[in-house]
């Protein structure tokens, strides 16, 4: 392998792992404390949770240079996490992880795409917490859509409602030439026609209905 292509590779696989582990990094007194969203990448309108990892900080070491080991357990009561984005704000309790000590899970469904603001709020120990971080960004559900979306309430509604002005209009007109000065019986075939004009309508919001 030559130079140029040992440099490329070692360019890129930095490069994989920032998106597999976009995680954020902080510390409070002697704890080290990591956030990420539970899957990436995350959008919105799907139920997902922010991951937090408490461990003891390593004197030796400065914070880039620490790693989650030595999780802290036992904090699911004494530490919450609050997520803000713009005005809104929701309060979400801390879950523990059954098999990965010092790590806790906030479950949430974004819902709007956007940054957001954790807080991480409470004690560990006799250490008191309250810290913001910034988990990565939450994309716009249209990201992952394929091959159109999901939502086909709306359009529904809409090609129902045009089938319906549709149907209307060629009995109006159907109606309209009844009514001709030269149309034997007028006024039964007048009413006939607004009695079919009723039972499709009717029909119609019949089948739409139980649909």
């Amino acid at each position: 392998m030559n130079f140029s292509r040992l440099t490329l590779i070692l360019l890129i696989i930095p490069g994989f792992f920032g998106i597999a582990f976009a995680h954020t990094v902080d510390s409070v007194g002697e704890y080290r404390l990591e956030i990420g969203w539970m899957n990436e990448p995350v959008v919105s309108g799907e139920t997902n949770g922010i991951e937090l990892f408490v461990s003891p900080l390593e004197p030796d070491l400065s914070l880039e240079e620490q790693e989650f080991k030595n999780g802290v357990s036992g904090l699911e009561k004494s530490l919450k996490m609050q997520l803000i984005l713009k005005e809104d704000k929701i309060t979400l309790p801390l879950s523990a992880d059954h098999y990965v000590p010092g790590k806790y899970y906030a479950f949430v469904n974004p819902t709007v795409s956007g940054f957001y603001q954790a807080n991480v709020l409470g004690n560990i120990g006799d250490t008191k917490v309250s810290l913001s971080m910034h988990p990565p960004k939450v994309d716009e559900r249209t990201y992952i859509e394929f091959p159109e979306s999901s939502d086909l309430t709306l359009n529904q509604l809409i090609d129902g409602h045009t089938a319906i002005v549709g149907e209307v209009n060629d009995l109006k007109e159907s109606v309209a030439i009844l009514e001709q000065p030269n149309s034997q019986n007028n006024i039964g075939y007048v009413g006939i026609g607004l009695g079919i004009i009723a039972l499709v309508i009717a029909g119609i919001a019949l089948a739409k209905s139980k649909k």
